[in-house]
């Protein structure tokens, strides 16, 4: 990264921590003028934009956006957040069939420090879907592996409640 980007990316963090100090569209705005600074084309504008519509509350807004970014080539950790954050705000309008989709296909997408985030949503929307023996096995695999004794047994009890259900 360049020292320009590096110090874009650090205005942006910057920013994201002080989110709770800004109203709505003071926050919305400086997004905006953030993501302007940005090439034409960069897929981490309509990122930025759309976790800012997110995290105001505006899901419907942020779900564009998120697909706007993901097509124009979005990558590394960015890309498996928007993923993330897509699914959540698809559960969220209600089209929860697409959000259990893509977090499905997100587990298989490959592993890094966001694995039990995809677990954690993919467990929301399956309960929504009416599938919770399924959502609580989720839920329970992320647990285990944070625990300080019994992972294996609460993990291999997590997926008798899958086996089960079937």
């Amino acid at each position: 990264m360049t020292t320009s980007e590096n110090d874009w990316e650090e205005r942006v963090a910057s920013l994201w921590a002080a989110l709770d100090d800004h109203a709505e569209d003071e926050f919305l705005g400086l997004i905006q003028k953030l993501t302007q600074e940005l090439p034409p084309g960069d897929a981490r504008a309509p990122f930025e934009l759309a976790c800012a519509q997110d995290s105001t509350g505006h899901s419907d807004r942020a779900v564009p956006l998120y697909r706007e970014a993901l097509a124009s080539g979005l990558t590394g950790i960015r890309r498996r957040r928007a993923v993330i954050q897509l699914a959540s705000s698809l559960r969220n309008v209600g089209q929860v069939d697409e959000s259990v989709a893509l977090l499905e296909a997100e587990r298989g997408a490959g592993s890094d420090e966001l694995d039990d985030a995809v677990a954690g949503f993919l467990a929301l929307a399956l309960a929504e879907v009416g599938r919770e023996r399924e959502a609580l096995s989720y839920t329970l695999v992320a647990l285990a592996r944070h625990l300080p004794r019994y992972n294996r047994s609460l993990a291999n009890y997590a997926g008798d409640l899958i086996v089960e259900s079937e």
